[in-house]
């Protein structure tokens, strides 16, 4: 089973919404998903319609050991199962402090876990703390939505020290699999100039020993969509509440960008009994009404540009060049060693 941390210290960029219907998605193309939350505001355990109260046994139960991880799991849709989590999880940091191995509990816990399956995607909390370093412990790659805004491009540096670290002292097997922008504005000069620091940061560190050199930017980006806000609140996925908006769109065609990428280890086609449940938007569908709260959903689902590809005709650079401190802040190499001290 592929494990995979979606992960992003800065709130509000869309990783449970990424989660939740990547998942959906991929299950629905015939893999057998599961998900897990990790997050103590439980808001991936309310997309799927439970109650995060009720919730139990649930994620803080199998931290703290008192329920394993097969238990925690129920069902939610056709081929996707869920581990909910409840507002308990926000003291299983301070449980779980004098714990030997604390950052390696979520690992230990699947490793015990012999269900079948493709897939586990873990949404983590909006920080780096103990649980999302159980997360990293537990997964082989991680996954990033990303917000086109520098600010965020900012927080990324943070991030992949981090996941640096973790690679270096915990897990040697973890990598960077790829960055999904999200609540992506089409045609602001904003989000091209951040696609470009960002890509031109990966092409650098390409053939290097970093977590992120084999990192890719995915060419499907999930436009900013009202139905995507809505969805989490009637308890759906985006293809249960609108299978013919733009979130739908964008989902199914991430989902196959990800079946793509991931070939060897998923398999890139769909079965003959699975095709026809599959997400993916239908030729010749329907497009929904304008909303005035969606951008650009007139417009088919974009790609950024590819490096080295030609500059658009009508794109104009800033007359003056950007603040210092709007500069992104990428690491450029491997944290400092930090010095040990003798227990």
């Amino acid at each position: 089973m592929l494990r995979i941390a979606v992960i992003n210290q800065k709130g509000g960029v869309g990783k449970t919404t990424t989660a939740a219907n990547l998942g959906a998605a991929l299950a629905g193309r015939g893999r057998r998903v599961c998900l897990v939350d990790l997050d103590p505001q439980s808001h991936l355990t309310l997309h799927f319609g439970l109650d995060a109260a009720a919730a139990r046994p649930s994620i803080y139960d199998v931290l703290t050991g008192s329920a394993d991880f097969a238990s925690a799991c129920r069902p939610v849709r056709d081929g996707l199962l869920l581990a909910p989590a409840e507002t308990d999880l926000a003291g299983a940091e301070v449980e779980l402090a004098a714990t030997v191995g604390r950052e390696q509990v979520l690992r230990d816990a699947l490793a015990a876990w012999h269900a079948p399956g493709d897939l586990l995607l873990i949404d983590c909390p909006p920080s780096l703390g103990l649980l999302t370093l159980n997360a990293l412990a537990a997964a082989d790659e991680v996954l990033v939505p990303l917000q086109p805004h520098f600010l965020a491009l900012h927080g990324l540096g943070k991030l992949l020290e981090t996941v640096w670290l973790v690679q270096r002292r915990i897990n040697p097997a973890l990598r960077v699999g790829g960055i999904v922008l999200c609540m992506y504005e089409t045609g602001t000069r904003l989000a091209t100039e951040v696609v470009a620091d960002l890509q031109a940061f990966l092409d650098a560190a390409r053939g290097s020993a970093c977590p992120w050199a084999d990192a890719r930017v995915f060419h499907t980006v999930i436009r900013r969509n009202i139905k995507l806000a809505e969805c989490p609140s009637h308890g759906k996925t985006i293809f249960q509440y609108d299978g013919a908006s733009h979130g739908a769109t964008d989902y199914a065609a991430l989902a196959a960008e990800f079946l793509q990428a991931h070939a060897e280890t998923l398999g890139a086609g769909e079965s003959p009994e699975t095709a026809k449940h599959s997400t993916a938007p239908l030729v010749g569908s329907q497009e929904p009404p304008a909303s005035p709260d969606a951008v650009s959903d007139a417009a088919p689902s974009p790609e950024f540009p590819t490096p080295g590809a030609a500059p658009q005709e009508d794109y104009c650079p800033p007359a003056t060049p950007l603040p210092d401190a709007a500069a992104p802040r990428l690491p450029a190499g491997p944290p400092p060693e930090q010095p040990t001290t003798p227990p």
